[in-house]
């Protein structure tokens, strides 16, 4: 019998055991805090302003195996946020000599927002490479079903025939625009840095010369960018996350539901690659990938408005408004970086049917291409004409279960006319495949 670990994920199986469910850890957020610390030091002893051994010191000593997680949860009651206790237990780590160059002239929220913004950086990139793997295989069905018909449906109902390809080139569209944006934002995540109420008044106290520039010195040791400013309550890069992870969760989440509609049992002119089992049905394999790649679209936004709202902070240092992102950031990164993987692992293995999606071309008896034989019968027959005759040939295809094609050939202004090409659904997708061209050259 193991003990109950509430990070293990248990009621999430979206993001349990995915690449960011490690990188968002209790243990990854501790070593992100660490690193902050330890950072902080190594910067002011290389301007000067610290020992070098201090920073030796708290470099060796900020390491997560260090640290009881849970007696530093428990503890960080006490103050609001775990920077309070981690430092106590930091410095005592460090030891005497060069315990008091730990935290010197941070707040709190310096160092959390920091570690913040690195494990958002290190899962930004996790998403990323699945998001790379997400638009290479959906580029590849884009190629491969270029040409391969499809009833188009708009609210709900069938309308116009369009191709699977053009469907998998719009899937991808959105992946790159999400793409692009957590690039985006990922290039511009800032460290934090500003003591107390944002003036940098500390380090100027301990001798630094020129604060801004130890602000950007720590950036850069980070691997983060030197902000302009310190951004307690300008909470942009928070807003910029939230936006980019919001969009990516429904990027993925319109292909999910796609696939989810299509994969059907009465439609099935798509499946997930393996199907997940029923604990009561044997016969099922269900879309297990669509349906937690939807989950999360459904959940991201509720936590991205959370994080939106967060922004009305208040002086230079709020209360609640801060706090009050941590968790629904932690989760939106998981929840997007879960569904990236799981995205990545359903269009990999996506099978589509096309036979099935000739069939159900002709389920409406050749309707689907009525409004190209209202524009190619209007020459014929006259506008008025060519309405009148085929909103009775639609009803009687209905009614008597015959081709439009059948009943068009009754027609005697029309016997001359090539009414199999005509009512071919395959043979009136448009610009389908040029915008699928289209869309492939985007890189």
């Amino acid at each position: 019998m193991t003990s109950a670990d509430s990070d293990a994920g248990l009621l999430a199986p979206g993001w349990a055991g995915s690449p960011a469910a490690s990188a968002t850890t209790a243990g990854a957020y501790l070593q992100a805090l660490l690193d902050a610390e330890a950072a902080l030091t190594r910067v002011q002893a290389r301007l000067g302003l610290a020992p070098d051994g201090a920073a030796d010191a708290v470099t060796a000593a900020a390491h997560t195996e260090r640290f009881d997680v849970r007696s530093l949860a428990e503890r960080a009651r006490g103050g609001g946020n775990p920077v309070i206790p981690l430092v106590a237990d930091l410095t005592a780590a460090v030891g005497e000599e060069y315990g008091p160059y730990v935290h010197r002239g941070a707040t709190s929220q310096d160092i959390l927002d920091t570690a913040t913004m690195l494990v958002a950086a290190r899962t930004l990139d996790l998403v990323l490479a699945d998001l790379h793997r997400v638009q290479l295989a959906l580029a590849r069905l884009a190629s491969e079903h270029r040409d391969t018909a499809l009833p188009g449906r708009t609210l709900t109902q069938h309308a116009v025939p369009t191709t699977f390809g053009l469907k998998a080139a719009g899937w991808r569209s959105l992946v790159l625009d999400a793409r692009d944006r957590i690039v985006e934002v990922r290039d511009d995540l800032p460290a934090q840095l500003g003591g107390a109420a944002g003036t940098l008044a500390a380090f100027t106290a301990y001798g630094a010369q020129d604060p801004p520039a130890l602000t950007a010195a720590f950036a850069r040791e980070l691997g983060l960018d030197a902000p302009v400013l310190p951004w307690h309550t300008l909470r942009t890069p928070i807003a910029d996350l939230a936006g980019c992870l919001a969009l990516t969760a429904g990027a993925l989440g319109k292909i999910a539901n796609d696939v989810l509609t299509l994969a059907r049992t009465e439609i099935a002119e798509l499946a997930e690659g393996s199907g997940g089992g029923s604990s009561a049905m044997p016969h099922k394999a269900n879309p297990v990938r669509s349906t937690l790649v939807a989950a999360a679209a459904r959940r991201a936004p509720q936590l991205a408005a959370t994080l939106y709202g967060s922004m009305v902070a208040e002086d230079e240092r709020p209360a609640g408004a801060w706090h009050a992102e941590w968790e629904p950031l932690r989760d939106l990164l998981r929840l997007v970086g879960g569904a990236a993987h799981d995205a990545a692992e359903l269009v990999e293995g996506l099978r589509v049917n096309a036979d099935a999606m000739r069939e159900h071309l002709d389920l409406t008896h050749g309707l689907v291409v009525s409004e190209r034989l209202s524009a190619e019968l209007a020459p014929i027959l006259g506008r008025a004409r060519a309405k009148a005759l085929l909103t009775e040939l639609a009803k009687r295809a209905y009614s008597e279960g015959r081709l439009l094609a059948e009943l068009l050939a009754e027609t005697p202004e029309l016997k001359d006319v090539d009414l199999d090409e005509l009512t071919d659904p395959a043979r009136y997708t448009g610009s389908a495949g040029a915008l699928t061209d289209r869309a492939l050259e985007r890189h």
